[in-house]
């Protein structure tokens, strides 16, 4: 039998229905998201509540799997609007739909553009981490500078990743670090150099170069070493990638922002490359920002402020070639301590399978197994199943799952006609039973967010046929 319909209420408004009243298990700390499928009880709940206020979770981090079109941007939209209520700092950080854009500019938020011809992002740029190393001065502002050349090392390493569909070789990240030490220290203060600056060094060949490819004098021994780095940086200047990373950046991310969305909507679907390498860009940028805000704030310049990324379509950027999930663990394992909680977003276990090898497949369940609160939407029970092996599944909620991916029937009345999983998750925290949820949206949430835009638009187009039986009688 189901469970009775339940309803929450003060004990100021249910007191005459007392004794006829229970206790209700749903968790009500954080954004309402929707109502327990069983009970009806309302659910609140998002990574940053859950990690500071409930402690329900030990880290502040969410990842969500699903098939496509059942509602797992419209779920974290409703986080987003949620959580920018209380002062948490939404960062969409490579939206490619777009499916966060209308939200951000609904809060008072910053929408920037990247994309042939239409912005750029240039990665040398040390942006705000730079502005506030500066700000800062002594010794903070010498160790800020530091993570600040570590941040533009990984971001040049990752964009060679993806150009090369391999990682980096060791000595070349040495002589790429060295490079980029000695581009800082002559170029001018308040000016940010760019990738042909770079590539003039390595032309040059100055002593802190030469140190460390071990040339010892010989100018062939000079070029073997920094020859296939310099072809790869040639490679994303004239490449695929374009001019996107090496010019200067269009709009800088405004630290003091209700809200950002790097909308990267503009990149071709199939061009893998220059999506991988816009996301990996808009994630170092947004990081660094958050950095920049958290060492200004301990130095008691600027008030503290949580920050909610998401990451969505986590899939192709992982797909843009090995190493790059090395790439992004390294942008997004220590969001506990930069005061930040994540979404990461993807539709199955399956696109971690598909990676090159066994250590980057092994890293990416390691997504998953890290994240303080995974939501399943509907999946086939194949991969529930495989995904209760790392998350830890019991069979019922492997059959529920499963059952919310079947397609809708067939209307007869050429209505339309919803998936049956459609606004059903589950979450799951650690070994606690799964929480199952029907989310409904409002009117408003509804306006601001339509993946189906481009279909609707054209709809008064198209005229119906009824090619019923009853119609041709």
């Amino acid at each position: 039998m189901d469970a009775p319909t339940m309803w929450r209420a003060t004990t100021v408004q249910a007191c005459g229905l007392w004794p006829f009243a229970a206790g209700s298990a749903a968790p009500m700390t954080g954004v309402p998201l929707g109502q327990h499928l069983q009970t009806g009880a309302t659910v609140c709940g998002d990574p940053i509540s859950w990690f500071t206020r409930a402690r329900y979770i030990s880290n502040p981090s969410l990842f969500m799997l699903g098939m496509p079109g059942l509602g797992k941007s419209t779920l974290v939209n409703r986080m987003l609007i949620g959580l920018s209520a209380t002062g948490v700092v939404p960062l969409v950080l490579g939206d490619l739909k777009p499916d966060y854009a209308d939200t951000v500019r609904a809060l008072g938020g910053q929408v920037i553009s990247i994309g042939r011809g239409v912005g750029g992002i240039n990665i040398l740029d040390p942006g705000a981490m730079g502005a506030a190393a500066a700000r800062l001065g002594g010794e903070a502002g010498k160790a800020l500078e530091a993570e600040t050349h570590g941040r533009v090392l990984n971001m040049v390493a990752a964009l060679i990743t993806v150009v090369r569909s391999r990682p980096m070789d060791d000595h070349e990240q040495s002589v790429l670090s060295a490079a980029l030490h000695h581009l800082r220290e002559r170029t001018p203060a308040g000016k940010a150099p760019l990738l042909p600056d770079l590539l003039a060094v390595l032309r040059e060949g100055p002593d802190r170069v030469r140190a460390v490819t071990l040339d010892r004098g010989d100018q062939s021994r000079y070029h073997d070493a920094v020859d296939p780095l310099h072809r790869s940086l040639l490679g994303i200047l004239d490449g695929p990638l374009g001019n996107t990373f090496a010019s200067e950046t269009s709009t800088r991310i405004n630290p003091n922002a209700a809200a950002v969305c790097i909308d990267i909507s503009r990149i071709g679907e199939g061009d893998t490359q220059l999506t991988a390498g816009a996301m990996l860009a808009a994630w170092s940028d947004g990081l660094g920002t958050v950095a920049a805000s958290h060492a200004l704030a301990d130095a008691g310049l600027a008030p503290r402020r949580w920050f909610f990324t998401v990451l969505d379509e986590l899939w192709r950027p992982l797909r843009a070639a090995s190493g790059i999930v090395d790439r992004i663990d390294a942008l997004t394992r220590l969001n506990r301590s930069l005061g930040l909680g994540d979404a990461k977003i993807t539709h199955t276990l399956k696109d971690a399978e598909a990676l090159g090898s066994e250590s980057d497949r092994a890293k990416a369940r390691g997504f998953v197994e890290r994240a303080g609160m995974v939501v399943c939407a509907g999946l086939p029970r194949a991969e529930m199943e495989e995904l209760g092996r790392v998350v830890g599944l019991s069979r019922r909620e492997v059959e529920l799952v499963s059952s919310w991916s079947s397609p809708p029937g067939w209307a007869m009345s050429g209505g339309h006609e919803e998936p049956p999983g459609r606004g059903r998750f589950l979450i799951k925290v650690g070994g606690r039973p799964g929480i199952p949820i029907k989310v409904a949206i409002t009117d408003t949430e509804r306006e601001l967010h339509d993946t189906n835009s481009r279909w609707t638009a054209s709809q008064p187009h198209i005229q119906a046929v009824d090619t019923s039986w009853e119609a041709q009688v």
